[in-house]
């Protein structure tokens, strides 16, 4: 005891986070207190693992079966197709099934089988769920909803009763629409390192959707953010043979997933929501609803009669950028920043003027940033080589423009993430889309298939250097308009995008670079 006492009286611990050393001494008494608690906490858990090894494995699957028996229970259904915007193609392709769903003998007089399962992929939040509820709920019928990692356990057998259990349910039940959501959690393509409990709960699974006869209006429906990892059986005709993807909402489908969740909010005059749908490119319809119910909280929180245009303005910056915080830095650090996101915002403005300046912060913000460049981009099919060096250019502005001001020597760690994000894409290039040298190779297909290929680091690297090198010659033939804009951060400390704009065009060169 005394050796203990010796060895902890004097417990301190170090971390270094973000550059900031965190030191804790800690009293020998608490110290001894801690060590008592995780012996006590480990003698437990050791009894309770042996009592579990030691019962025969059928009772162990019984044991963790019976935890998890009130799996796949029907939902009430609170929501219709009227609750779902945008998604239009999708919720052409359902109605047949909610058609299906409420008249079977219909299609059976023409012979018609309707589809045994539905997949439904796409990013996330774009409203897989909300689709599959909706379905329930127009026909309806029971809806029984679990995601494939319930069917996962470490004891072989289990998953497979599961699946069993949940399609004995829902015979039971009659019409009614099964949703397993993350399906890929329990549908991964099968190869030599699957386990046997994953297997058995993957076969399982699929026996049952190729065994339940197509006339007990039962249909399956499943999710996915990443559909080409699932197993081809799934795939096949008699198993989810009906696939419909649920991409990204476009401007005129954000319109009306931010009236709808605007609809039972009150909005002011100012509030315009179609100018929130041109600048919310990329988001989700989760997304979407989540930014109408941070203008929402914002709106409360400041005592206001209505949501206004600003709220929806700071409740959208409050969700890309993260919310300003006072800034911490010196004079000098000020000035490095101010530079580095001057540089991001002039060689956007040189070279992708499709794309819209929203606004240039110095102040902190979220996700770590000392300061931000927040940009727009145009709403896009296609993603030339062109325009993927341009991003990557426009990433490297900060550091090139740091470099340009303060010498190379003095370079900072403040572009580590946009130097990060220019890498992948540059790998991406190489590795996947054949825009490095060889036009028809991707060589992590040919990795995946031979093993051993090399020189995707070397090409990516002369990539990377090359257009670093050209966004270097942009911002040292445009210091003055670099300069303007800095010095009008450091007095204002945020821009909006206009503003910025404006400051750069009277600073601009009338001729540029050709590397440019």
């Amino acid at each position: 005891m005394k050796k203990w006492q010796a060895a902890l009286s004097a417990a301190t611990l170090s971390a270094a986070l973000g550059g900031t050393l965190l030191s804790l001494t800690l009293s020998s008494e608490v110290s001894m207190r801690a060590t008592l608690s995780q012996i006590l906490i480990f003698v437990a858990l050791a009894g309770f693992v042996a009592s579990v090894a030691l019962r025969p494995a059928g009772d162990r699957a019984a044991a963790v079966s019976r935890e998890r028996s009130a799996v796949g229970e029907a939902e009430k259904h609170a929501c219709d197709f009227s609750s779902v915007a945008a998604n239009d193609q999708a919720l052409q392709s359902l109605s047949e099934l909610r058609d299906y769903l409420a008249d079977p003998e219909k299609y059976a007089r023409y012979g018609a089988r309707m589809p045994r399962g539905v997949l439904l992929y796409g990013p996330p939040g774009t409203g897989k769920t909300l689709l599959a509820r909706a379905l329930a709920g127009e026909a309806g019928v029971p809806f029984f909803a679990l995601a494939g990692s319930d069917f996962v356990e470490k004891y072989v057998g289990v998953g497979a009763s599961r699946v069993r259990e949940l399609f004995k349910k829902a015979r039971k039940a009659g019409k009614c629409v099964i949703f397993i959501d993350e399906i890929d959690a329990l549908g991964k393509r099968r190869d030599d390192m699957a386990s046997d409990e994953r297997d058995q709960t993957l076969n399982a699974l699929l026996s049952e959707m190729s065994g339940f006869h197509t006339g007990d209006g039962v249909i399956v429906v499943a999710a996915t953010n990443r559909i080409e990892t699932l197993d081809p059986a799934l795939l096949r005709p008699g198993r989810f043979d009906r696939q419909i993807e649920v991409p990204l909402p476009g401007k005129a489908e954000r319109l009306s997933i931010l009236r709808l969740h605007g609809a039972n909010k009150p909005l002011s005059e100012d509030a315009d929501l179609e100018a929130l749908a041109e600048q919310t490119v990329g988001f989700s319809g989760a997304s979407l609803e989540n930014l109408m119910n941070e203008a929402a909280l914002l709106a409360a929180a400041s005592g206001e009669a209505a949501i206004t245009g600003d709220d929806l303005n700071r409740a959208y910056l409050k969700l890309v950028a993260g919310a300003d915080r006072p800034s911490a830095a010196d004079e000098r650090e000020r000035r490095i920043i101010a530079i580095h996101e001057a540089g991001h915002a002039l060689v956007s403005r040189c070279l992708t003027p499709e794309n819209r300046l929203a606004r240039v912060s110095i102040l902190p913000a979220g996700h770590g940033a000392a300061g931000y460049n927040l940009t727009v981009p145009k709403e896009r099919v296609m993603v030339g080589r062109d325009h993927l060096e341009r991003q990557i250019c426009v990433l490297l502005a900060g550091r090139a423009a740091e470099q340009a001001v303060f010498g190379e020597e003095n370079l900072t760690a403040g572009a580590s993430s946009d130097i990060a994000r220019a890498t992948e894409i540059a790998a991406g290039m190489v590795s996947e889309l054949g825009m490095a040298g060889e036009p028809a190779v991707s060589l992590a297909a040919l990795n995946r298939a031979l093993g051993g290929v090399t020189g995707a680091a070397e090409q990516a690297r002369a990539l990377l250097s090359e257009l670093y090198g050209r966004t270097l010659v942009l911002v040292e033939s445009e210091i003055d308009a670099l300069s303007a804009l800095a010095d009008a951060l450091l007095e204002s400390e945020a821009l909006e995008g206009s503003a910025a704009e404006a400051i750069l065009e009277a600073a601009l060169s009338s001729e540029r670079p050709e590397s440019a």
